[in-house]
C-alpha cells in the first residue's frame, strides 16, 4: 500500500519574546554576509564564510527548495527585537519519516558572534521546534552536533532534543520523538 504524499511544510513567521524568525528571503544576503562573516563560525563545520555573491547564489539554491520531492527546506533568519539586527540563522529540512505520513525534520543553527552567549540560538531553537511540532505529521526533530560544541549541544537541549547513541560524519545525532 502506497503511503499519502505529505503536504509541503512551508516556513512562516515566529515570534518569540525577543526574537522575530522571518522567512529567508534573497534580500536578507546582505546583512546575512556581516553576521555570518567570522571565520570561527565554522570551528566545527569547516569551511570558510561565503562572500557576499556566494550567499546570495546559496540563499536562491535554498529558496528554490529541494529537488527532492516530499522534501521541504525550510529556513528563516533569526531577527533582535530590541536593535532590529539579524543575528543568526535557522533552518529545518523536513523529509518523508518512516511512519504512514509521518514526517522527521533535521534542525541546525547558527548565531553570529557578537550575539552569542545571550540565549538567542536557544530561543530561536525552541521556536522552530515548537512550530514544528505544531504541524501534526512531524514525527521528530532532530539534530547532529559536533561533540566538543558544548554551546550547540545545550542549544539543542534547551530545545528539547536529547543526544542518541547514533553518530553520522563524527558528529552526535540529538532527537526530540514527539509523544504519542
Amino acid at each position: 500500500m502506497r503511503r499519502p504524499a505529505a503536504r509541503p511544510v512551508t516556513p512562516e513567521p515566529l515570534d518569540t519574546e525577543r526574537l522575530v524568525l522571518e522567512p529567508l528571503r534573497l534580500a536578507h544576503a546582505e546583512e546575512m554576509a556581516a553576521v555570518l562573516a567570522d571565520p570561527a563560525l565554522h570551528a566545527f563545520i569547516g569551511g570558510a564564510p561565503d562572500d557576499l555573491d556566494a550567499l546570495r547564489a546559496r540563499y536562491a539554491r535554498m529558496l528554490a527548495g529541494s529537488p527532492e520531492p516530499g522534501v521541504s527546506w525550510c529556513n528563516w533568519v533569526v531577527r533582535v527585537r530590541a536593535d532590529g539586527r539579524l543575528a543568526g540563522t535557522v533552518q529545518a529540512t523536513v523529509t518523508p519519516g518512516p511512519g504512514p505520513g509521518g514526517l522527521t525534520a533535521e534542525v541546525a543553527w547558527v548565531v553570529g558572534t557578537p550575539w552569542q552567549g545571550r540565549g538567542i540560538a536557544a530561543e530561536a531553537a525552541r521556536a522552530l521546534t515548537g512550530w514544528l511540532l505544531g504541524h501534526p505529521e512531524v514525527a521528530s526533530v532532530s539534530a547532529h552536533i559536533h561533540p566538543e560544541h558544548t554551546a550547540s549541544a545545550a542549544v539543542a537541549r534547551a530545545a528539547g532534543l536529547a543526544p542518541t547513541t547514533e553518530r553520522q560524519a563524527g558528529e552526535v545525532k540529538w532527537r526530540l520523538v514527539r509523544e504519542s
